[in-house]
């Protein structure tokens, strides 16, 4: 089977990706940076700073072509064994734990304790899960319109909302590859289940894949990722408010899909984004038109059955999606007691950038969701099935050490988080505009929170 090869994973971040005239794709350093798949081995596969002419590898294939690399490539950071700090080795006694030190361990170590049968990909399974959100859906809908009284319709809104999320999230299992081994499969079934939530699948796709290759690095993540303290300051003061004043920032993602964040520019929508390369744009269009053809039956529905009633049946249940999405997604990365580190330069790789996520724990949603708040091992390895996501984090934990951190036991509904979600607003404002480990800074002036330590 096609290994899946990460451009330069684990070395360094890729650089933000800008268009040029006459180049399918222009990098900061004049290097051509390609995904693409190969029946080479790990140990055939390099990229160096030579030009690629463009589409010599890259072609267009419906699957998402990115995960972790089979075998880590060498690193000075993580090739040695970290003495003293977080280390221990040849019989030191570990002085401290700075979350920020390279960890004394490597990706494949920890690939290599998780079982086997944990990347195994069973179809029949994933499409199970499709099945009963979507029986779900249409039977809280039926039910809704068939009790009709006011009372039902907050509990409907909330738990349509949940499933809403439910089907974005094995949408976004498509995306990763983790659904199945076939593209086709997974293209098709993202489509259908983002295209019904109005999230446009390849445009989403691709700026996840991003993502994932990009993250704890401070410029070049894309989801949630800090702002630097000279883009923070060049804010205008209702910009500020909304980002981190709840609950504004809970209704961010649309607006997302459409701008994305300050100091970034490009839609989820548009095919000539910086977000995608040119032999991206058929796919970004077929996204965007299977968006448009849902916008376009939900208005027609609306005429048929009344607008009150398809914003009671889908439009709240929308925006209560949103919320669990944009709470869920920050809570990733964000808003653990303790300070976590951001990377840039020489001081990022793939594998330190991913320590920095953090694990949820969702009482009864996890279930409901897909344990998707299971996601360290998840952002390491997006190729793994969401339903071998815990025993893969059992195993990988050993390895981890205290860079693994244990989520808070959650309550049969994760109400806990919501604290951590407000704390971490208001102390997470920006980060050093130098330096190549840094940390979050408190903004003490921002809408009368009193400064935080």
């Amino acid at each position: 089977m096609a290994s899946r090869v990460l451009s330069e994973c684990g070395l360094k971040p890729l650089p933000q990706v800008r268009r040029g005239p006459g180049t399918a794709i222009c990098c900061g350093h004049r290097s051509k940076v390609r995904i693409f798949w190969s029946n080479l081995s790990s140990t055939d596969l390099r990229l160096d700073s030579t030009k690629i002419p463009g589409g010599l590898l890259r072609e267009r294939r419906w699957g998402l072509n990115v995960s972790a690399p089979l075998r880590i490539a060498s690193y000075e950071e993580e090739e040695e064994t970290v003495n003293g700090v977080n280390g221990g080795g040849d019989g030191e006694e570990e002085v401290g734990f700075d979350p920020g030190a390279p960890p004394p361990f490597k990706l494949a170590d920890v690939k290599a304790a998780i079982p086997k049968h944990c990347w195994v990909k069973d179809p029949w399974r994933s499409m199970s899960y499709v099945v009963r959100d979507v029986a779900v859906v249409f039977g809280l809908a039926a039910a809704a319109v068939y009790v009709n009284k006011w009372f039902v319709w907050p509990l409907y809104w909330a738990a349509q909302g949940t499933m809403f999320w439910a089907l974005f999230v094995l949408g976004h299992d498509c995306g990763h590859g983790s659904f199945s081994n076939n593209p086709k499969l997974n293209s098709v079934v993202g489509h259908l289940l983002h295209s019904s939530i109005l999230v446009p699948y390849h445009g989403w796709r691709i700026s996840h894949r991003t993502h994932h290759q990009n993250h704890g690095h401070v410029e070049n993540d894309e989801s949630w990722h800090p702002l630097s303290e000279k883009i923070y300051k060049n804010l205008d003061n209702m910009t500020r408010i909304l980002r981190f004043t709840v609950p504004f920032p809970m209704l961010a993602y649309p607006f997302y899909l459409w701008n994305r964040s300050p100091g970034k520019t490009g839609s989820h929508f548009h095919p000539d984004s910086d977000l995608f390369v040119k032999n991206e744009r058929k796919d970004v269009i077929t996204s965007s038109l299977c968006w448009t053809a849902m916008a376009v039956l939900l208005v027609g529905l609306s005429f048929v059955m009344g607008p009150v009633q398809i914003l009671k049946l889908y439009g709240i249940p929308y925006w209560v999606f949103v919320m669990w999405l944009d709470l869920v997604t920050y809570l990733h990365h964000h808003g653990h007691e303790d300070k976590l580190p951001w990377y840039r330069g020489k001081e990022w790789s793939y594998l330190r950038g991913g320590l920095t996520t953090l694990d949820r724990d969702y009482g009864l949603i996890n279930n409901i969701h897909h344990d998707i708040g299971t996601h360290v091992v998840h952002h390491l390895f997006p190729q793994i099935p969401h339903y071998h996501l815990v025993e893969a984090t059992e195993a990988a934990k050993p390895v981890f050490g205290k860079y693994y951190r244990e989520p808070k036991k959650s309550g049969p509904l994760p109400f806990h988080l919501l604290g951590s979600f407000i704390r971490s607003l208001k102390k997470d404002h920006y980060v050093s505009d130098t330096g190549d480990v840094v940390y979050y800074q408190t903004d003490p002036n921002l809408g009368g929170f009193p400064a935080s330590n």
